[in-house]
């Protein structure tokens, strides 16, 4: 515990020290929806659903009605190609959905739309819209890339204990697929997880509040950045709320 909390501090003290301006990112009050895709470039299967989430990265609902993340899943890894996006974490956290809806089948690709399987996509040219649901309001900024505020204001009475899930997106990566099913391959990827941090949070006057620290690694510095966060009940999976967007050098990108 103290020398994690001596990382922090540590940390804190290197980044305050940027002249930075303040990143913001604001959900709306209704739900905004939390858009995940297990991927793998492993897999054979998965190229299309690639493509089909890369578009949305000039969609007018991005960040609005729906926050996408890629999951790039390490259990394709023994097929002769390593992806370099993959973690066991991410192979972790799609078993936990599955553990939640009482199956033992994980695939690729696999689509989960607000903490339920999304199996209708292929094809589909409609991306998630508002769900006309109001849940609150949930903000995060940051002055320096690296330590974030989050708050979020809930419609009902907040209640119990909640965390907040956080993860670095890396956009504009390619990869040469060199073996494996995709071999000869160029993949390219938007919205990739590359960092993924979870934390509790406190709730004081009826607002939930925290922070939590983004580690930029896995050379990310030179890609296309963007911040996903989603806020759940502590110990659960389902997103109640979500927003995110990109930024750059300490400015935020509309």
């Amino acid at each position: 515990m103290k020398l994690a909390t001596l990382f922090l501090v540590t940390m804190f003290s290197l980044v305050s020290s940027l002249d930075a301006e303040t990143i913001h990112f604001r959900s709306s009050i209704e739900r905004v929806s939390l858009l995940e895709l297990y991927t793998s470039e492993g897999c054979s299967s998965c190229p299309p659903a690639d493509a089909w989430l890369n578009k949305l990265k000039g969609d007018p609902g991005l960040w609005k009605n729906y926050v996408p993340v890629a999951f790039h899943v390490d259990y394709w890894n023994y097929l002769g190609w390593h992806d370099p996006w993959s973690g066991p974490e991410f192979s972790q956290r799609q078993r936990d959905y599955a553990a939640e809806w009482h199956t033992e089948d994980i695939y690729t690709p696999e689509f989960v739309l607000n903490g339920a399987e999304w199996r209708n996509w292929f094809g589909l040219r409609a991306t998630p819209g508002s769900t006309g649901q109001k849940v609150g309001v949930l903000e995060i900024s940051s002055t320096n890339n690296a330590l974030w505020n989050v708050t979020f204001a809930s419609v009902a009475e907040a209640d119990g204990k909640f965390e907040v899930h956080a993860a670095l997106l890396a956009g504009g990566l390619s990869s040469e697929v060199k073996a494996g099913e995709n071999s000869g391959h160029i993949l390219r990827h938007e919205f990739a997880v590359v960092e993924l941090v979870q934390i509790g949070l406190t709730t004081s006057n009826g607002v939930v509040r925290g922070k939590f620290l983004l580690p930029f690694t896995r050379h990310t510095a030179e890609k296309n950045l963007a911040v996903a966060v989603w806020i759940t009940r502590a110990g659960e999976i389902v997103p109640l709320q979500a927003t995110g967007g990109w930024f750059k050098a300490g400015q935020a990108v509309e």
